[in-house]
């Protein structure tokens, strides 16, 4: 009978006839009887039989859809995603007169019937013959075979046949009841009474978002379903027929009245006594509606963080191959996500952005927080609120885009301990002097897959930023003439391969460019990154991928794979702690002393040009913190923070020790309350004095030869473009170099050649002198010295 259509009887039999027929055979075929055929009608129904019969029989349940819940790091929920909100409980877990407040007002002889009640049946033939819609009749198992047929259809991938599923299971047709009756037989011959009602119970809809008596009770009563009271049951199992229409938050006069009639009802099949539903007519309807927790991270105390959480589930192939499948597991598979965020560090974030920081200044500010050591995501804060309104924000300036965020910020002088590492790495020590003047022409420097040979002239913040710096000294003040050319002697490969190692990445997710000006942070990156990088110092070396989740675990408790932060020592040990130490002289001698802590701890301040972007990332053993001020959603040319109120304060320039390190400051100090405090290895001997070794002698070969063996060993080259003269050296040779052969120097230094243009010419001696005799010329006769003084002497 599946697809039967009453007009196709053409007359030959009435409709009438036909459903009863129908309805007659379904009622036999529960009792397992054979029905007799006589008369006309005999071949009709026997076909009628031979169609049910063939009806698929077992119904494929999907698992209902669930919400999924994010919690912080010490189980408080931050978060929920649904497809329809849904908590799918036990029956033993709802009350008992929940279950008879259903039974008696949607299928009173459920108990007894066997999935198919004929009388109900024949009462909705009887007014469906006169040519109304066609209505009524289901049983609660029916009802429950056509939610179950709807959650299917849902869970279709192709959209084609999800539409045609959907249309099947909902559309007004005598096919669509026949076939519900067959499930409904196999579902009674399957299940117990109380199973199926369980399942009826978690998959009805009831009303204003809640689906399931579990969600329902939570969200009218604020109480879970096993706590239910008779008027409140009431309620609720007489919003099932008509879910808008009954729901007490929109129509309270009408839910009430339907409540009232869900009460006789269940009087007068005995389920309560007369006092008990006069009592229960006599109250209120007592509602104590909870609103259901927001869907999604808008709603979100965490906004920020939680939709990095829903990125990092939609870009992981571990929860789906595909990202609509992804997404379809968040919103319908139950999920308990843990996080690794900490409240408390996520309180302290979001205190010190706000007193320094206004939601509608141009200017905003992100944190992002690392643990050292394991990679966990502490906070993540914005300054913006998280939306589309104005003055909102919908990405997460935080995070790189593939996670929702920016093309990320210009790093400025924070992407110096890159270059310092590698300095360390060449053996340069702490003391490393180089002349650094206001501005510097910047020869070549080596990059991974070439030299890089253009024009660059940096200069110093400051004309007084003008002398002799060391490695210590320079990293402190922030002297980017020094760095330039400590970059010369290093090259920007092996700094932006530690870069790399850290887990610094541009934020568009492209590879660090490799350019002249790396040291001073062109390449744009987000907090997130920066705190990751920084984290590794902290480590002393070890990285760990940044992660938010700890564990996933679905509706069935099956523990999910999730993304592992994959820690692995990068960076030789004792670089680490040259680096802490380095850095350590930043926070007490340096640009960021105005957010020194009163514990051991390290930092970096950055500024680009033109103020566009300023940073501080910092941090103590146990915590890194990246903090970046900016607009950011800079107009053409950017934003330059000169002459800017920011937070109720005026700054003339802002800097990335004067806005972001406060902030930083406050942050870390509250979110460090109650841990202890720890200090940094302090690095070996060897890290502060450098590694010296030999320039090799390369006097008397050629510029190619000389070049060659000294940097084979390590060192960098010039040439002195003036020749000088050399007693024993032939022209276009190598006279001598600085330093000189055997002397001590570090890798990465420069030698610069002297060379030949030959021995020097000998000098042609002086004539001797001589005397002329009085009255003329002639031979002299005297010697010099023995001469008489001349005439008047």
């Amino acid at each position: 009978m599946a697809g039967f259509s009453p007009a196709a009887a053409g007359g030959a039999i009435t409709r009438a006839v036909l459903f009863l027929i129908v309805s007659l055979l379904a009622g036999v075929l529960v009792a397992g009887l054979v029905l007799p055929v006589l008369g006309s009608l005999g071949l009709a129904a026997q076909k009628s039989a031979e169609g049910f019969e063939s009806l698929p029989a077992e119904l494929e349940t999907p698992p209902l859809p669930e919400r999924s819940r994010i919690l912080s790091s010490d189980g408080t929920q931050i978060a929920t995603f649904f497809y329809e909100n849904r908590v799918s409980v036990p029956l033993t877990d709802v009350a008992p007169v929940m279950r008879q407040a259903v039974v008696a007002i949607e299928d009173s002889r459920f108990y007894e019937h066997g999935g198919i009640d004929l009388r109900g049946t024949m009462r909705a033939f009887v007014n469906n013959s006169s040519g109304a819609d066609v209505q009524g009749g289901s049983t609660l198992t029916q009802q429950y075979v056509k939610q179950v047929l709807l959650e299917s259809a849902q869970n279709i991938k192709d959209k084609n046949a999800r539409i045609e599923a959907q249309k099947s299971a909902t559309e007004r047709s005598y096919s669509r009841k026949i076939r519900e009756l067959r499930f409904a037989i196999t579902l009674e011959e399957k299940y117990s009474k109380d199973e199926i009602l369980g399942r009826y119970l978690n998959i009805a809809y009831f009303g204003a978002g809640a689906y399931g008596v579990e969600a329902a009770a939570r969200h009218y009563f604020s109480i879970p379903a096993k706590k239910l009271t008779l008027a409140q049951a009431a309620t609720l199992a007489g919003i099932v027929q008509q879910p808008t229409a009954y729901d007490p938050t929109r129509n309270p006069e009408l839910s009430l009245t339907r409540r009232n009639i869900v009460l006789t009802r269940m009087q007068a099949v005995g389920y309560a006594t007369p006092q008990q539903v006069a009592e229960a007519k006599a109250t209120k309807l007592g509602l104590k509606v909870r609103k259901t927790t927001g869907n999604g991270c808008q709603t979100s105390g965490v906004p920020f963080f939680c939709d990095f959480v829903l990125k990092t589930i939609l870009n992981d192939k571990a929860f789906g191959a595909q990202k609509d499948e992804r997404l379809r597991l968040l919103l319908r598979g139950g999920l308990t996500i843990k996080t690794t965020l900490d409240l408390t560090m996520q309180r302290a974030a979001q205190k010190a952005i706000k007193n320094y920081v206004n939601p509608r200044d141009k200017v905003a500010s992100a944190i992002a927080s690392v643990e050292p050591g394991t990679g966990e995501i502490k906070a993540i804060a914005v300054s913006r609120a998280f939306g589309d309104r104005k003055g909102e924000i919908k990405f997460n300036p935080a995070t790189d885009r593939a996670f929702g965020g920016s093309n990320g910020f210009q790093a400025g002088s924070s992407f110096k301990p890159f270059v310092a590492a590698a300095a360390l790495e060449k053996g340069i020590p702490f003391g490393y002097r180089i002349y650094s003047p206001f501005q510097k022409s910047i020869g070549n420097v080596q990059a991974c897959n070439g030299t890089l040979t253009d024009k660059w002239s940096p200069r110093n913040e400051s004309m007084s930023e003008n002398g002799s710096y060391t490695l210590q000294t320079g990293i402190a003040g922030s002297i980017n003439t020094y760095f330039a050319q400590l970059e010369e002697r290093t090259g920007v490969c092996r700094p932006a391969s530690i870069a790399r190692e850290l887990g610094m990445t541009r934020a568009d997710g492209k590879p660090l460019q490799q350019l002249k000006s790396f040291t001073l942070g062109t390449n744009e990156v987000s907090p997130l990154s920066m705190a990751e990088a920084y984290a590794t110092f902290a480590a002393r070396g070890e990285h760990c991928n940044a992660i938010a989740i700890t564990s996933v675990i679905d509706n069935q408790r099956h523990r999910l794979k999730v993304p592992l932060a994959g820690c692995e020592q990068v960076l030789d040990k004792d670089i680490a702690d040259g680096m802490n130490a380095l850095l350590q002289g930043v926070m007490t001698a340096g640009t960021g002393r105005r957010a020194a802590l009163s514990r051991v701890a390290a930092g970096k301040t950055g500024t680009t040009n033109r103020r566009i972007s300023a940073w501080f990332v910092g941090y103590v053993p146990q915590l890194a913190t990246a903090v970046w001020v900016g607009n950011p959603s800079p107009p053409p040319g950017g934003y330059p923070m000169y002459n800017r109120t920011i937070g109720g304060r005026y700054y003339a320039s802002v800097c990335g020790g004067c806005l972001p390190g406060p902030i930083w400051r406050q942050m870390m100090t509250a979110s460090l309350q109650g841990i202890p405090v720890k200090g940094f290895v302090r690095p070996p001997f060897k890290i502060l004095r450098g590694d010296a070794i030999r320039v090799p002698s390369v006097t008397g070969l050629t510029v190619g030869e000389a070049a060659s063996r000294l940097q084979a060993a390590g060192f960098s080259v010039r040439v002195n473009n003036r020749a000088v003269w050399s007693l024993g050296v032939g022209k276009g040779r190598v006279a001598y170099t600085s330093p000189g052969g055997g002397s001590s120097a570090y890798q990465g230094q420069t030698v610069t050649l002297f060379i030949s243009k030959g021995p020097p010419p000998i000098p042609k001696p002086d004539p001797a002198p001589t005397t002329t005799p009085p009255g003329g010329g002639g031979t002299p006769t005297c010697k010099p010295k023995n001469c008489p003084p001349p005439p008047g002497g």
